[in-house]
């Protein structure tokens, strides 16, 4: 190693422009011009002003070095909402969006160049940055995550090339933050539903133990769950209450940026074989406290604590329901034990995993939820895992054995069905069964049943949405898909509402498509069918860029995916002139790589 030559740790910062070839290929001048202007006036100030340096220039990108990982996203967030700006008066076929990635490592210095892991970490995080956006490495987001104020989304482990260990990355959209921004002004005037409207918070682990946080979300969710069992009440999905959670809540901003009239939140303590469960309900309009209560009871009178806990809530927010629609609410004498406790971990492990999904952890989820089924058969939290996790290596396509994955699923939800016939959740999951072999008619009659008996669970409303257009009934599918984006505003499942929104627009060559299409991908990056909408559409239009852009990522995902639907393996559109308009849009990308 040279004289010149040292190493120190840095913040490395690698910026690129979104489909610079195909601007280039439209207008050289132009678009030279326009990113010179946006640099000499916008970008190289900022650089400058948080302390960075640009390392080198590569035409359409950059590599920029800065002393704190800090002052690198703060540039970064300020040149994405800069460039947004100057983007507002400009079409999109002419606009010049970046991608930016952003890495705490280890560089060799050599002069005024850098080389070394760190740099090239950082040019694979910009390659899985949305457009508009950031991705930061694990390392660089444990420096600003309790220092900076910015929403960031868990992208997941990535192999990626030349990398000998997988990267955790973490997103932020400048999209989505405008959108959001937009949503949080509207959502100030939102009327209030036409029926008693909740939001049930997170309840606190008071446990002193990180890792039973597990305990405290599993009761959250199941009073949720039969918070929702009633109709005369209109209860806000479990995902998006759970964006709210770990967060210092002025209730009333809660309430009014949901839309909702009450807000329940509590905690719980768990020690040795005892649980104490604090509660209280708020009016979300005006703060005021309605009630609140502490139940104590021994773990396994947990569902019964959880029991007593929903029947207030749903007594004191609908004065007039009936008795018998309390009843609906009693499990019986179902009693927690381990096989209940491991179910609840198996599905945390699930949620935990669900927004950048890999098989591996799947299937690591399912595990805990086959051991739990081991020791009672009756746990029924645990096929719910079962289920959902195998659906999504199938629709993945993850593993090679798709019959076994089909045949484990049926059994898994029938067997779910058997043990519990007025379970939202197993008719649910006999519709994933119907929907993963094909049979769309079958699993929109298990949707249906499903939402009978749970007029509120956001996820199979999004589901419902989705076959409704997959079936041609477009006017069920834009109602259903508007109640699901109403129920769970915030979260990734809202995707598959977008999704709906999309498969229609597709069909009817809606100028919205582009809009639900980026939606739908921005909310669940990794669901293929989302990437295809997109690549017939660019295919279509003739937007070489847009169409290269997906079809990459669409190979490196779900590689079986474009093949089998261009086989007929797999089911799309049920009638035939929709399903040739995406199968004849595909036919001209030519095979798959």
């Amino acid at each position: 190693m040279s004289e010149v030559t040292q190493r120190r740790l840095a913040a490395i910062v690698s910026a690129d422009v979104v489909g610079y070839s195909r601007l280039m290929g439209a207008d050289e001048t132009g678009t030279l011009s326009d990113l010179n202007t946006h640099r000499s006036e916008l970008i190289d100030p900022l650089i400058k002003k948080h302390g960075g340096r640009i390392v080198k220039t590569t035409g359409d990108g950059l590599l920029l070095e800065f002393p704190s990982v800090v002052a690198a996203v703060e540039c970064s967030v300020a040149v994405q909402d800069g460039m947004m700006a100057r983007n507002a008066a400009v079409s999109d076929d002419v606009a010049i969006c970046f991608r930016i990635g952003v890495h705490l490592g280890d560089i060799i210095v050599e002069g005024d160049d850098i080389f070394g892991d760190g740099v090239n970490v950082a040019a694979r995080l910009e390659a899985l940055s949305e457009a508009n956006g950031l991705a930061l490495s694990d390392d660089a987001y444990r420096q600003v995550r309790d220092r900076m104020d910015i929403g960031w989304q868990d992208g997941g482990e990535h192999e990626v090339k030349n990398i000998a260990r997988p990267i955790h990355v973490w997103r932020w959209s400048g999209t989505t933050t405008r959108e959001m921004s937009a949503t949080s002004k509207t959502a100030e005037r939102l009327p209030l539903p036409d029926k008693p409207s909740i939001v049930v918070l997170p309840f606190g682990n008071m446990s002193g133990d990180p890792e039973q946080e597990y305990f405290s979300d599993g009761i959250t969710e199941d009073i949720t769950t039969e918070l929702s069992r009633f109709d005369e009440l209109f209860v806000i999905a479990r995902n998006t209450a759970f964006t709210y959670k770990d967060q210092n809540l002025n209730v009333r901003e809660v309430a009014r940026e949901l839309g909702v009239h009450f807000v329940l939140e509590g905690s719980v303590r768990k020690a040795g074989n005892r649980v104490r469960i604090n509660v209280q309900l708020i009016d979300g309009q005006n703060g005021n406290h309605l009630w609140a209560e502490r139940y104590d009871g021994s773990i396994e009178e947990v569902f019964d604590l959880q029991d007593q806990v929903t029947q207030q809530v749903a007594s004191a927010t609908v004065p007039y329901i009936k008795e018998a629609s309390l009843a609906r609410i009693r499990r019986g004498d179902r009693i927690f034990d381990e096989a209940h406790d491991l179910a609840w971990q198996a599905w945390d492990n699930f949620q935990d995993r669900l927004r950048a999904p890999q098989s591996s952890s799947m299937q690591a989820a399912k595990a805990k939820a086959y051991q739990a089924i081991a020791l009672n058969e009756r746990c029924l939290n645990a096929y719910s895992t079962i289920c959902m996790a195998t659906w999504l290596d199938l629709f993945q396509q993850w593993s090679d054995d798709t019959e076994g994955g089909m045949a484990e699923l049926k059994q898994a939800a029938e067997t779910f069905v058997s043990l519990s016939p007025n379970s939202h959740m197993a008719h649910f999951c006999h519709g994933l069964s119907n929907t993963i072999a094909g049979h769309s008619e079958a699993a929109r009659q298990d949707y249906k049943h499903s939402v009978a008996l749970n007029p509120n669970d956001a996820m199979v409303l999004s589901m419902l949405a989705c076959t409704e257009a997959l079936l041609g009934d477009f006017e069920k599918a834009k109602a259903v898909a508007a109640k699901a984006i109403r129920l769970n505003p915030k979260d990734s499942w809202t995707g598959t509402a977008y999704l709906a929104l999309s498969l229609v627009a597709f069909i009817e060559d809606d100028s919205g498509f582009r809009h639900w299409t980026e939606k739908a991908i921005l909310a669940q990056p990794y669901a293929p069918i989302r990437r295809t909408l997109m690549i017939a559409h660019a295919a279509e239009v003739g937007d070489e860029a847009l169409l290269r852009e997906h079809l990459e990522h669409l190979n490196k995902t779900a590689p079986r995916f474009l093949s089998r639907l261009l086989s007929g393996k797999k089911e799309t559109f049920k009638l035939p002139k929709h399903r040739d308009k995406l199968l004849d849009a595909l036919r001209k990308v030519g095979p798959p790589e």
